[in-house]
């Protein structure tokens, strides 16, 4: 099982960029294929970028693609999301979600869940 928190989230305006991380505990990080779900308020849940655990494949929600970026550091167990470009409806509680695989069938969740980290992009 793995353990993930994220952090970084925050009030921004419109135009402007946040960096989120996401830590994961345990020794095989680089066996899991890491993703970033987001909720906004009255809305489900939706996939918005995915990364292999190798990092070498990557699939973004048509929404975020050119303007979200992730990363990650398997010696460091982090994996990043980098959002620029923020609009007002990328506002949401954004997840950190992990599937133990090197690859996910995204746009469905992985098993593991983060508690969530709010970002709301004022107009």
């Amino acid at each position: 099982q793995v353990q993930l928190v994220e952090s970084g989230g925050g009030l921004v305006q419109a135009g402007g960029s946040l960096r989120l991380s996401c830590l994961a505990s345990g020794r095989t990080f680089s066996m899991y294929a890491m993703a970033w779900f987001r909720q906004a308020p009255g809305r489900a849940r939706e996939f918005v970028v995915g990364i292999s655990g190798s990092g070498s494949s990557i699939r973004y929600a048509t929404s975020v693609k050119d303007r979200f970026t992730i990363s990650r550091n398997n010696a460091n167990n982090t994996v990043y999301l980098q959002m620029n470009s923020l609009k007002p409806e990328d506002t949401a509680v954004y997840y950190c979600n992990a599937e133990p695989a090197n690859q996910a069938t995204w746009p469905s969740a992985g098993r593991y869940w983060g508690q969530g980290t709010q970002v709301t992009v004022s107009s």
